[in-house]
């Protein structure tokens, strides 16, 4: 069975059950404050089982693209080397909210399993929580028995918390859940070794396939576990772990899902899979990983240093690695498996698909970025080598070239062993071990419960028709962090308050109680659908209505922007063309950042183009024309632009600007003409075919054309008030020009007068013609008479140095090539060691090299010690 048919199988058994199947959420989550990607199945529908949104059919389906790095089985490192855990998988689920149960969950998974994907039911194990004393629990005896009714007691084994106790972090629902497990052993190897004792313990063939939770508690700040309102199921089986025990192989990538990527790679590398396990571990990796970094691109999450970009781009660097180590690919090689990728999974994934070609270029230019890391790795790597004393490496030093310049510590190892040395692994991890500690202490919190004021179903956002309404705090929690200390998050039961999302800040404002006293709110964030308020102090009386008020000027500003940022992508596209796609935005009261698909340089007169075509839009002053709470299809119907990488509901909002229509949720101006004026600040590249626009609107312009006008007339009182200042900077431009000329030929003269004193100082030293000196010339001026000089002797050793002011030295070395070819001399060794002297370094080749530094006092110790060398 064709993967193409499991997927569409287990979507259509739950669909005659009267699931609403759904697309899968982006990868990528932008909005959840708590999670960087999708880790699980259940991530998008967090706001049901919480209680803050209510679905718009209890029972749900799909199969959500997820990405973990981190956690039980899946660290990163750890990828490729067995055969069925990845970083990006397909989860398979059916979810419940306040429906159905534990007895129609298991009847149901047992049904498709057995029944339509025809599984022999004597291969299938199943886990029941055994409960847990600390936490107060009992062993799952409902969900025994109705397993009991299905299959033999024999093939019902216990789970310990650890493995049969589902959570969603360290506080909020969670429960007992059940665990299917299949043996795809030979017929061989069960005969000599009973399944049930090989469940839970990472054998390769007894894998579990389906875990089904059941969500009846909720784990409070305490770690104490309280029973919910409501019970849910959350279901999630591994769409690439079925396909292999459907297809009868014994891994996940001999399946269709890989197959075809594997076989890519064997084409484009010339290596075969299945002959050499350091090999088939690479391109596992290369298959895995291509997916995970693919699918994250075209959500619309470029590689970058840090957060979730630098998540992906350690992915991608893993894969580049693997296949620069153990394929012997030295150039960019994994970017054309997206046209694999594509073609395989685009039917199922429309996203991929239509990024291809952007994803393509992303991954192309990591990869030869990430190449000339490994090259200028390999010969930091060399120099650390040569200065070792010993045969091992020091493990700071392999952290260093780790840390510092992103070159890989195993292939620190690997290169090492080559050339006869070891490494220091355990003060190598010690150093690994405090920055991930001082990154951990950096972000540690500590998240108190919520404490309910009031019970209150439905958060209102009020904030679109007015900055200002009288509220009630409905329930509050103290969170503390290194950052910030302790803080309050507050909610209340309406709020005029934005809160972070679709790029635009939080709003800011106040809180104001009847007795006069403010409390002054920070900033504003949604979180599981609840709109969250931050304030470093408490109301004397929590119970009291306040005044919500809306910092006025900050909203209106980041409106101003936000507004822009729609005439912007409608500028855009009108100029460049209609591939323009927004790939990210930031707005705020100060300015605004765009950035968008487009695969050359935006030209200056495009730019202005640009900025005149919003500009004429703000001049026409448009109305605001917004809808809210419209069907998705009537809104795309209407010619609204939808994002790719963004989650979106059954209802939308839109907000169109005579052409320009947008699905937004952000705040805006009620016509354009309140932007005032719009000004590009830079254009600029963010990954390839990902450029950058920053600019201003409003206040912000005012302030950048009085900065310009002060900056012109200083300018012009420097040249004493010219009346044409274009004319007499030109003027001065030339003046520089000739008298630069003249200088060099001054410089270039006095290297010839040098000449003949410097021949007249050389010295014999074991039959070569030596100098070391200082002389008073610029860094060509000694080129050349290093250079003349070796055109009219043999032999020649020279180490000239000069100190252009007080705080910079320089050394330079000549040596003739014959002597350096025949008897070893090596000139960037020498600048190299000699220039710590001047707290500096350099390099260059074996005749001729240079090296800057910042101490002149060591130039005469330098220019002592360079005899040494003969």
């Amino acid at each position: 069975m064709k993967s193409q048919e499991i997927r569409t199988k287990f979507l259509d058994f739950f669909k005659s059950k009267q699931h609403d199947i759904v697309p899968s959420a982006p990868m990528v989550l932008k909005n959840d404050p708590t999670l960087m990607f999708t880790n699980s199945g259940m991530a998008p529908f967090k706001e049901f089982f919480l209680g803050n949104a209510t679905p718009k059919n209890n029972r749900i389906s799909d199969s959500q693209k997820c990405l973990r790095v981190s956690g039980k089985h899946n660290d990163l490192e750890e990828v490729g080397y067995d055969t069925y855990h990845h970083t990006m998988f397909e989860m398979l689920g059916n979810w419940s909210f306040g429906d159905y149960f534990k007895k129609e969950a298991i009847a149901w998974a047992w049904e498709l399993l057995t029944e339509v994907y025809k599984i022999d039911k004597n291969i299938l194990y199943v886990t029941v929580f055994e409960g847990d004393e600390k936490d107060g629990t009992k062993m799952d005896q409902e969900a025994y028995d109705f397993w009991k009714a299905i299959i033999p007691e024999d093939r019902i084994l216990m789970g310990n918390k650890k493995d049969n106790f589902w959570e969603m972090g360290e506080q909020g629902p969670c429960g007992p859940c059940s665990e299917i497990h299949v043996d795809i052993r030979s017929e061989e190897e069960k005969a000599k070794v009973d399944g049930k004792s090989l469940v839970n313990e990472d054998h390769p063939q007894v894998v579990e396939i389906w875990n089904l939770v059941f969500m009846q508690y909720n784990r409070k700040a305490d770690g104490s576990l309280e029973e919910l309102p409501s019970k849910h199921i959350d279901t999630g089986m591994g769409f690439e772990r079925l396909c292999m025990v459907l297809q009868n192989v014994q891994s996940n990538y001999d399946t269709d899902v890989f197959t075809p990527l594997i076989r890519e790679i064997e084409t484009i590398t010339g290596v075969t899979y299945g002959k050499d396990e350091k090999v088939d571990v690479a391109i596992r990796v290369i298959a895995d990983h291509v997916r995970a970094v693919s699918f994250a691109i075209a959500d619309g999450q470029l590689p970058s240093n840090n957060g979730a970009g630098y998540v992906i781009r350690r992915i991608l660097r893993r894969a580049i690695r693997y296949g620069f180590t153990f394929l012997n690919k030295k150039e960019a090689f994994i970017y054309k498996l997206v046209e694999t990728l594509s073609h395989q999974m685009g039917d199922a994934f429309p996203e991929i698909k239509k990024q291809s070609t952007l994803v393509h270029n992303v991954i192309k230019e990591e990869e030869q970025s990430f190449l000339r890391t490994l090259d200028q790795g390999l010969l930091l790597l060399d120099r650390v080598i040569e200065t070792t004393e010993g045969k091992t490496v020091s493990g700071k030093k392999a952290f260093e070239l780790y840390d510092t310049f992103g070159f890989p510590s195993d292939l620190t190892e690997l290169i090492a062993r080559e050339k006869g040395f070891d490494v220091d692994v355990e003060s190598f991890n010690a150093e690994l071990k405090k920055q991930k500690d001082r990154s951990r202490a950096a972000s540690a919190s500590e998240t108190g419960d919520w404490i309910v004021l009031r019970e209150d179903d439905v958060e209102e956002f009020v904030g679109y028709d007015t900055l200002t309404s009288n509220v009630k705090i409905t329930r509050y929690r103290k969170v503390t962090t290194k950052k910030d200390g302790d803080q309050y998050q507050l909610v209340f039961n309406l709020t005029p308050f934005y809160p972070e999302g679709g790029g635009q800040v939080g709003d800011k404002g106040a809180l104001e109680a009847s007795n006069g006293d403010v409390i002054y709110i920070t900033d504003t964030k949604k979180e599981n659908n609840v709109i969250i308020h931050f304030t470093k102090h408490l109301p004397k009386d929590l119970n009291e209505t306040f005044k919500a008020v809306v910092n006025d000027e900050f909203r209106r500003l980041s409106a101003s922007n936000h507004s822009a940022t729609h005439l912007l992508h409608q500028a855009l596209r009108a100029v460049l063309g209609d591939h323009v796609e927004q790939k990210g935005s930031l707005v705020n009261h100060k300015y605004l950042r765009f950035d968008f698909s487009h695969f050359s340089k935006v030209d200056k007169d495009q730019l202005q183009e640009i900025e005149e075509f919003v500009n004429a839009r703000i001049r026409e002053n448009l109305s605001l024309e917004e809808k809210r709470g419209i069907p998705m299809e009537q809104a795309l119907e209407e010619g609204a632009i939808a994002l790719f990488g963004e989650k979106y509901g059954d209802s939308v909002r839109t907000i169109r600007f005579g052409k320009s229509m947008e699905l937004c949720g952000g705040t805006h101006v009620q016509q354009t003409g309140d932007i005032w004026y719009f000004k590009i600040k830079s254009e600029g590249a963010v990954a390839a075919g990902i450029r950058r626009i920053e600019a201003i609107t409003n206040v912000a312009v005012g302030d950048y054309f009085e900065d310009v006008e002060r900056t012109y007339n200083d300018i012009k009182q420097q040249l004493k008030n010219p009346k044409d200042i274009v004319k007499s900077i030109s003027s001065l431009q030339d003046e520089n020009t000739n008298l630069k000329k003249q200088i060099e030929q001054l410089l270039k003269d006095k290297a010839k007068n040098l000449k003949g004193d410097i021949k007249n100082q050389l010295k014999e030293v074991n039959g070569v013609q030596f100098l070391a000196t200082q002389v008073d010339l610029d860094p060509n001026g000694i080129k050349t008479l290093s250079f003349e000089l070796g055109g009219e002797m043999n032999n020649l050793f020279l180490l000239f140095a000069t100190a252009p002011s007080k705080e910079k030295a320089m050394l330079t070395c000549y040596i003739s090539k014959d002597l350096a070819n025949d008897r070893g001399y090596d000139a960037g060794k020498v600048v190299r060691e000699l220039g710590k002297l001047i707290h500096g370094g350099g390099g260059g080749q074996n005749f001729f090299a240079t090296a800057g530094g910042k101490n002149p006092g060591g130039i005469p110790k330098a220019l002592e010690k360079a005899v040494e060398y003969l």
